[in-house]
């Protein structure tokens, strides 16, 4: 009798049609969750701020997040789905530092299945933030975090306790720092704590001797301007605030140069000097004090660092960067003013378009609701605060030269967000191009940091020289 099938094979079964759904749904359940795990967490980051706290979950793919914030004891509990716990989720509690003004502890765990639960246990009452950013720059997908606190910060406030809580500068230290300005008078009344007492007058200081006219070189220090303040009938007795704007910031590093310096960081420490210049400076016996838009490593959205210096009633605003382009051989410093008629070269435009992308590498939430105020107030310039920015932009580029190569010989004029306030006279300094390794070098120096500090406090001193600041519109 013949077989149906030979001796050494075994018959072929059918499954059943029920095997066959059974087998189906278990690709499908696995497909799902290798879908749902497929993201890989690339980095986690924390930014400490007085502002706002940042904390960045960045992974090759878009991740979903479901926030749950509870009052008292404040914190906020975000379940990220599709991950699983791993090594670089648990490094978020190694990098949080005991000084964070908003955060006090941050918990992760495995809640479910490719459901990760996150923590962050808050030292005040917040209004968090959580969005996702899509890739752009060098960052892939990111999950944000911002942690505001419910009160936000008063910068007057803090800028008159800072200067309150700061030690009298000896005699000659105004001189010694600024070049410029003759030291407040020692003993003198301090000039923010009649600020606080909303008493706005102060004597007049004394006329210094008149000196030689002032050099645009680093070495020699230019003559005292005091006496030009003193003379004019427009001077004011009141504090002179300049706010300086470094650029960048947390997670928005801006150009980075062939050995690795990175913008934010050279622009923080020039603006940090430029700061201790000006607080230890008087022109024509009005106290000066600088307010930074950000005074460490965190990003400021271009909006809100016009806020902050409108909310300070800030006499100048000087954004402060380090240019940067495709080819190394470009280099020279720059100073920029807004434009309402467009660029005044293509290369004014083409670095407009690129630093007000800032926005974009640094991540702002679109859906906040403050969005269409800011876009508002960004487009509020006038004419008048033009006119004053390119005299500004006048004084400080030719400060410069004194101690620099000059990219451009005159100011340029494009449409840089920054530079809207529109009742500040407001400049950008490219203080040279980190992309040329020579200037890189040269910003890396101290000693070229320090100059470009003086540089532009000469710079400062000479308009206030020329343009007194007027009464303030309304009191401190």
């Amino acid at each position: 009798m013949t077989l149906p099938f030979p001796p050494s094979q075994t018959p072929l079964r059918t499954p059943s049609r029920r095997a066959m759904l059974q087998a189906g749904s278990l690709v499908l359940l696995l497909g799902a969750q290798q879908i749902a795990r497929g993201a890989t967490i690339m980095a986690v980051r924390i930014w400490p701020a007085p502002e706002y706290s940042r904390v960045t979950i960045e992974s090759d793919g878009a991740l979903s997040a479901k926030q749950f914030f509870v009052a008292t004891p404040p914190r906020l509990a975000v379940d990220i789905e599709g991950i699983e716990l791993n090594p670089a989720l648990r490094e978020l509690v190694a990098q949080l530092r005991s000084d964070d003004p908003n955060i006090a502890g941050i918990r992760v765990g495995q809640n479910a299945p490719g459901v990760v639960r996150l923590v962050i246990d808050l030292k005040r009452a917040a209004l968090p933030q959580v969005f996702t950013l899509p890739p752009v720059a060098a960052y892939q997908h990111r999950l944000v975090f911002d942690l505001y606190p419910a009160e936000p910060v008063d910068p007057l406030e803090a800028l008159i306790a800072e200067r309150l809580r700061e030690p009298a500068a000896p005699p000659g230290v105004a001189m010694a720092h600024a070049g410029t300005a003759a030291p407040a008078t020692p003993g003198a009344p301090d000039p923010l704590g009649e600020l606080i007492a909303r008493q706005t007058a102060r004597p007049a200081a004394a006329p210094a001797a008149p000196a030689a006219p002032p050099t645009q070189t680093a070495a020699a220090p230019a003559a005292p301007l005091q006496p030009a303040l003193a003379a004019t009938s427009q001077r004011t007795d009141r504090i002179i605030i300049v706010a300086l704007d470094p650029g960048h910031g947390g997670e928005d590093p801006g150009a980075i140069g062939p050995s690795g310096t990175r913008e934010k960081d050279v622009v923080l420490k020039v603006a940090h000097l430029l700061r201790d210049r000006i607080n230890a400076t008087t022109v024509g016996g009005n106290p000066m004090r600088a307010y930074l838009t950000r005074d460490g490593d965190y990003f400021v959205p271009l909006g809100t660092r016009v806020q902050k210096a409108q909310r300070v009633q800030a006499d100048l605003f000087v954004s402060i960067h380090a240019d940067a382009f495709t080819t190394p051989s470009a280099r020279g410093a720059s100073v920029f003013a807004l434009s309402q008629s467009g660029a005044s070269s293509t290369a004014a435009r083409w670095l407009a378009n690129k630093e007000n992308q800032a926005d974009l590498v640094g991540g702002i939430n679109v859906r906040a609701k403050d969005q269409h105020v800011q876009r508002a107030l960004l487009d509020m310039s006038t004419t008048a605060q033009i006119n004053d920015s390119l005299k500004l932009g006048s004084v400080l580029l030719g400060e410069i030269g004194g101690m620099a190569k000059l990219h451009k010989p005159r100011v340029e004029q494009a449409g840089f967000a920054v530079l809207k306030a529109p009742d500040i006279p407001s400049v950008l300094v490219e203080t040279a191009f980190i992309s040329n390794p020579e200037e890189e070098a040269k910003l890396r120096s101290s000693a070229y940091q320090e100059q470009l500090a003086d540089a532009l406090m000469r710079g400062i001193t000479r308009y206030f020289a020329k343009n007194p600041p007027l009464a303030r519109s309304r009191s401190l």
